[in-house]
């Protein structure tokens, strides 16, 4: 287990940390930026070391921090559109079937 650090203390990352981090995101940082998430990135590593020496063995896994509840509909099966009202709003259709615009050639592979 990290020995904690003093509060007044923070654990410093390297340029290439943060680098490597923004690559991982996808982020594009200035200079300016760089210099404050190395000491933001820093700050939050070192909570998670004070988190880690939270005794937690007694404590339930949970999905979420508090109670929530699904406030949905049942999913109940309803009726549903006959054909000609389903394809009535289609900008495209052959009676039966949508038609939409090819997107595979014919000649694809499939692979």
């Amino acid at each position: 287990m990290p020995e904690s650090s003093h509060p007044d203390q923070h654990r410093s990352l390297t340029r290439d940390d943060v680098l490597k981090v923004a690559r991982l995101a996808r982020l594009t940082l200035t200079e300016d930026e760089i210099e404050g998430l190395a000491s933001q990135l820093g700050q939050i590593l070192d909570y998670v070391d004070i988190l880690q020496e939270l005794d937690t063995e007694t404590v339930e896994p949970m999905a979420h921090a508090v109670d929530v509840s699904n406030v949905l509909r049942a999913d109940e099966p309803g009726s549903s559109l006959d054909r000609p009202d389903a394809l009535a709003n289609a900008p495209h259709n052959d009676g039966s079937f949508f038609l939409v615009p090819q997107i595979i050639s014919p000649d694809s592979s499939g692979s």
